[in-house]
């Protein structure tokens, strides 16, 4: 029973960073019930992100629909939603009708733009957000173009999880003043604030925007990755000195020849030097000689190697749910431990478990299946 047993909330169900944050929130014990439409009743996801919450389709364009929706919310501590801005008045759905119907109910909206600004209406991807913000232009090889670092930094960690913690700083604010309000959280505005370290190293003049030039973007010969004998890589962070003398010591590298760690003149050369010393083993020799030691060295494995780590089999970091395997909860607690029922469900699966537990009658339920606003 994780640490967020006990609150209910309601996601109205979207794509990407909406999700992320349904599933970082039923991970940690919320009851999440994910309100779907109708139209993907059918559908059967191996959907990670859909994990570990009941399923409810219904017509959201009628008013029965609605309805339902407003009823399920009078004993929900928190509502989320990541459609375009306006989406859910036009529902009839909005924070000031949902508000009204329950005052204490924290309102959650993830957008890629945030609820105003000039481009607030306009359509995005994780990509154009962390452009905006600044992150994107800061990830690449020196000379070459930006590289998108997945859709992690936007979607995910600068949406999905600002969305869950504004929720979380909600729902706990509602608790004390007994009044509900707005979260915004915007794609833009969480890569932005990804960006504090960065930010304070301008600041100081220890980081130019001059790509692959600074300390963690891959110009230092001693934060980056290689390439070993055997075509895999390895991946090394030796920043302080005594990391940096470990490398040198167990690479076998000239210690007079690598004496400027911090020149960043001398930064290519080196790592010209480190790529051809790397590729003299293969990545399993090079964890037999530095894996576990403080050179910050670890080799670097895919998303289906990284469950068969040792380190990480011992941690049970990954679990097999419903045939996929996926990543466990995290954070870890010591007393409220988290746990995954089930996997994705079929959309609508639970409709009418969830309206019962939610005080729908039977008759109630009948009539709404009847109607077409409900699946059966």
């Amino acid at each position: 029973m994780g640490p967020l047993t006990g609150f209910k909330i309601i996601e109205l169900a979207g794509i990407g960073p909406g999700p992320f944050c349904g599933m970082m929130l039923s991970d940690m014990g919320a009851e999440v019930i994910r309100v779907e439409r109708l139209s993907g009743a059918d559908q059967a996801p191996k959907d990670v992100l859909a994990r570990n919450r009941r399923s409810v389709a219904l017509d959201l364009k009628s008013p029965e629909g609605v309805e339902t929706v407003l009823r399920l919310v009078e004993s929900a501590d928190a509502l989320f939603e990541g459609f375009r801005p306006g989406v859910t008045e036009r529902l009839g759905l909005g924070p000031d009708v949902v508000l009204a119907r329950n005052p204490k109910l924290v309102y959650g909206r993830m957008t890629g733009w945030g609820q105003e600004g000039p481009m607030a209406q306009a359509a995005g991807h994780d990509i154009n957000y962390i452009g905006l913000s600044g992150a994107l232009h800061a990830i690449g090889r020196q000379g070459e173009r930006p590289v998108p670092p997945l859709n992690l930094v936007g979607d995910f960690g600068g949406g999905g999880m600002l969305l869950a913690y504004g929720l979380v700083c909600g729902m706990l604010e509602s608790q004390r003043s007994g009044k509900g309000q707005v979260v915004d959280a915007a794609m833009v505005d969480g890569s932005a604030a990804l960006m504090a370290m960065f930010f304070s190293f301008a600041a100081s003049g220890a980081f130019t925007d001059q790509r692959g030039t600074n300390l963690l973007d891959g110009a230092a010969h001693f934060y980056d990755t290689y390439e070993t004998k055997d075509g895999k890589h390895v991946c090394i962070g030796s920043i302080e000195p005594q990391f940096y003398a470990l490398l040198i010591e167990k690479a076998g590298l000239d210690p007079e020849k690598y004496a400027k760690q911090m020149d960043p003149t001398q930064w290519p050369v080196l790592k010209a030097d480190l790529t051809q010393t790397f590729l003299t083993k293969t990545q399993a020799e090079w964890c037999g000689i530095m894996e576990g030691t403080d050179v910050c060295f670890s080799p670097v494995l895919s998303i289906f190697e990284a469950p068969e780590h040792p380190h990480n089999k011992a941690r049970n970091s990954f679990m097999e749910i419903d045939g996929v395997m996926q990543q466990a909860p995290a954070p870890r607690f010591s007393r409220t431990s988290p746990e995954i029922s089930h996997g994705a469900r079929v959309p609508g699966q639970d409709t009418l478990s969830v309206l019962q537990d939610y005080g729908f009658s039977t008759d109630e339920i009948t009539t709404l299946q009847a109607d077409g606003v409900i699946a059966g």
